[in-house]
């Protein structure tokens, strides 16, 4: 009888010592989850409506692991900021000119909560013509013709680079709509037959997602011989739409002509931006700020979500 008293007693120190290792361990790694926001697109096909979804109907996960969602709310409202820069590729054809009042048009219906900038790439940079402003007449002022020139070292990534590493971090989402065709004339591999992946590129998605930006992209010829160049060409639009793939966006084009109109484009990117939510989600830490891979799904029957391939999760510490 003693013996059988004894052998319980062990049990329930065991196991009360077990549930005392354990829970601080939960505890702790629950701590140690970090909070970040990613934008998330909604889309559903043209002849159905937007369904209502709750925080409830949206999974992140992270490879097998299911990560806590604390918010998904719409951007509207006090939360709709949006900051928006327009970049037109300075090598682009004048041609592009037929669709600057299609690009006026789009700015001045853009929202009192959306600022909005116009640059023009150039020699691996953007010369800025207007910076961010919520005057939208003065944005649509600033726009003008190409200059028809690549000039002495062209290359849309890096110019797009530039531009997300000079522009403050905020709250509101940042969004950029590039209009060239990708033809990355600072390499010598542009002359190459083939396809081929430019490492400018993949640098441009990793500043993109470093800094939360998502870059939609329409394809616009541009001149010289490498426009010309059906292999340079079918690079050049691959190029840009990896680049809105990677980071959530959109990427329009129709073959490697000069579209006829921007219209059914612009009218595309408005549903977008009309359609955007922010979500919030628990992340775990590495020991420094790192890109970490999510999934962002929903049961929710015919409904599709676009996000950037990964966000930045910041260190712990």
């Amino acid at each position: 009888m003693k013996s059988r008293i004894k052998t319980m007693f062990c049990a329930a120190v065991t196991m009360a010592a077990a549930i005392m290792t354990v829970a601080p361990s939960n505890a702790q790694e629950a701590a140690a989850m970090v909070p970040v926001t990613m934008t998330v697109t909604a889309s559903v096909p043209s002849d159905k409506r937007m369904p209502d979804l709750s925080q409830q109907d949206i999974a992140v996960t992270q490879g097998k692991q299911r990560l806590n969602v604390t918010e998904w709310v719409p951007a509207q409202g006090d939360r709709a900021g949006l900051e928006l820069f327009i970049l037109i590729d300075d090598s682009s054809n004048p041609a592009l000119g037929m669709h600057l009042d299609d690009l006026k048009t789009f700015i001045n219906a853009q929202p009192s909560t959306t600022l909005i900038g116009v640059g023009y790439i150039r020699n691996a940079t953007v010369q800025v013509a207007q910076n961010l402003t919520t005057d939208h007449a003065v944005a649509a002022n600033s726009l003008r013709l190409p200059l028809g020139s690549t000039g002495a070292y062209g290359s849309p990534y890096l110019s797009v680079i530039d531009l997300m590493k000079r522009w403050p971090a905020g709250q509101n989402r940042r969004e950029i709509l590039m209009v060239t065709d990708g033809i990355d004339r600072a390499r010598r591999s542009t002359g190459r037959r083939g396809l081929y992946t430019n490492p400018d590129v993949d640098s441009a998605n990793q500043v993109a997602l470093r800094t939360g930006t998502m870059i939609h992209t329409i394809y616009a010829p541009g001149v010289g011989r490498l426009g010309r160049n059906y292999w340079v060409a079918t690079n050049g639009q691959m190029g840009i739409a990896q680049l809105s793939d990677a980071t959530g966006g959109k990427s329009f084009f129709l073959g490697l002509q000069q579209p006829v109109s921007f219209v059914p484009y612009l009218d595309q990117l408005q549903n977008i931006l009309d359609n955007q939510y922010l979500l919030s989600f628990d992340a775990q830490p590495g020991k420094k700020a790192q890109l970490q891979n999510v999934s962002i799904n929903t049961e929710v029957a015919g409904f599709d979500l676009s996000s950037a391939d990964a966000v930045l999760v910041p260190g712990g510490n």
